[in-house]
C-alpha cells in the first residue's frame, strides 16, 4: 500500500461521512474514492467499515438528542431486512439497467417535488404510520439490495414526504435503519478478509469526524442545511447513473 494515498482518501471520506450524517448519500462520495485505488471488493468492504464508524457516531448524536421516532425505526428496519434480502435474489434475474433507466427520470421528478413543495420536511400526522413504517422499509430496502446507491438519501425523503416525519426527525430515522444494516454487511465483509486495515482505520476515523460534523450541523441548522444537501446528493446520484448508462 502506498501511504500518499491516504492523503487523498482521508479528506473526501470525511466529506463522505459529513454527507451522509446530513442527507444520507455519502457512499456515493466514498464508494468513488475507494473504488480508484482499490479492487471491487476491498473497495466495497473498506467503505463499509469506514461508513459505518461514522454512521454510529451521527446516530449516537441523533439518539442522544432524541431526533429518532421509535414507533418508525424498529418497522423500518425489519423491513428493510426483508426488502434488502427480496431485492438482492431479484438483482440475480433482472438487469439492473431497467431501474437506472426509470431513477434517469425519478430522480429529477423527486428534487422539483421536494423544492417545490413548501410543507416538505414539516411534521404531519400519518393515519397509518405503523404500516406505512414497514412499507417504507421493505421498498428502499428491495432498492438498496437491487442497485443501492443513494439509499440514505432515499430513505430519508421517504419519511418525509410519506411517513410524515419533521425532516430532522427523518434524517435521524434513517441513521438507525442504515446502521443496522450496515452492522450486518460488515460482519460479512470483515470474514472473508475485504478490509484492508492499514486503509480501513484511518478512512474510519475520517468518517468519523466527517459523522461527527455532519450531525452537528443537522441538529443546529435543521432544514437550512439537510434541503441543500438533499439537492447535493440527488445531483451526486443523477450524475452516477448518467455516467453508468452512456459513459
Amino acid at each position: 500500500m502506498n501511504p500518499q494515498i491516504l492523503w487523498i482518501l482521508c479528506p473526501l471520506i470525511f466529506l463522505a461521512g459529513l454527507v451522509d450524517a446530513i442527507a444520507g448519500g455519502g457512499g456515493l462520495i466514498s464508494l468513488t474514492a475507494y473504488s480508484f485505488f482499490l479492487p471491487p471488493t476491498m473497495a466495497l468492504g473498506n467503505n463499509k467499515f469506514s461508513s459505518t464508524c461514522g454512521t454510529l457516531v451521527a446516530t449516537a448524536r441523533y439518539v442522544k438528542n432524541g431526533d429518532i421516532d421509535w414507533r418508525v425505526a424498529p418497522l423500518s428496519v425489519a423491513g428493510a431486512i426483508a426488502g434488502s434480502l427480496a431485492g438482492s435474489r431479484l438483482a440475480l434475474f433482472f438487469d439492473g439497467v431497467y431501474l437506472q433507466y426509470l431513477l434517469l427520470v425519478l430522480v429529477p421528478v423527486i428534487g422539483i417535488l421536494t423544492f417545490l413543495k413548501p410543507d416538505f420536511g414539516t411534521a404531519r400526522e400519518c393515519g397509518h404510520i405503523y404500516p406505512v413504517s414497514l412499507l417504507t422499509g421493505i421498498i428502499i430496502g428491495m432498492y438498496d439490495g437491487f442497485f443501492g446507491p443513494g439509499t440514505g438519501m432515499f430513505l430519508t425523503w421517504m419519511f418525509s414526504a410519506v411517513v410524515g416525519l419533521e425532516l430532522i426527525k427523518s434524517v435521524g430515522t434513517t441513521k438507525i435503519v442504515n446502521l443496522s444494516s450496515n452492522i450486518a454487511a460488515i460482519a460479512t465483509f470483515i470474514c472473508n478478509g475485504n478490509v484492508d486495515y492499514r486503509i480501513g482505520v484511518p478512512c474510519a476515523l475520517a468518517s468519523v469526524a466527517g459523522g461527527y460534523v455532519g450531525s452537528g450541523l443537522a441538529l443546529h441548522k435543521g432544514a437550512k442545511v439537510i434541503k441543500p444537501m438533499l439537492a447535493v446528493v440527488l445531483f451526486l446520484l443523477f450524475l452516477n447513473i448518467v455516467r453508468n448508462l452512456f459513459f
